[in-house]
């Protein structure tokens, strides 16, 4: 059986100030479904993101805690994490974890948090074994 992993949802006390951040930071526009419920559709996946009122189709408040995140990371592969940086170092500079730096491999990175705590990390291959990797999903 093959599986493919569409979408990664959020769930949080504001929709719509986390929206608003990622459409900030994406250039995206959130399609907002209800005031509950929004998603920024990228080439390769969504991010999805919910109320907390979401949760009771789910099972109760206690399926998800919004802003509780410390183990997932949120990824973004962007043509140039500098100009990104660039772009968007005053709106981020209160997240700020770690300015673009290039890793062991291969790939430069932006880390930042978004308003609930959530890490993201803006990424661009630049070592050739990951540019070859991502060779696919770079426009």
């Amino acid at each position: 059986m093959m599986m493919n992993l569409l979408s990664i949802r959020i769930i949080t006390t504001d929709v719509e100030k986390l929206a608003g951040f990622y459409e900030k930071i994406t250039g995206l526009k959130a399609i907002r479904y209800t005031k509950d419920f929004a998603e920024l559709k990228t080439q390769t996946a969504t991010l999805a993101i919910g109320g907390t009122n979401t949760l009771q189709l789910f099972g109760g408040d206690d399926v998800a805690k919004a802003a509780q995140n410390r183990s997932a990371i949120i990824e973004f592969l962007t043509k140039n994490v500098d100009d990104d940086y660039a772009r968007l170092e005053e709106f981020i500079k209160p997240f700020m974890v770690q300015e673009p730096v290039t890793m062991p491999w291969g790939n430069r990175s932006l880390l930042f948090r978004d308003p609930d705590g959530n890490l993201v990390n803006f990424f661009t291959p630049v070592a050739p074994e990951a540019i070859e990797r991502f060779k696919d999903k770079i426009e």
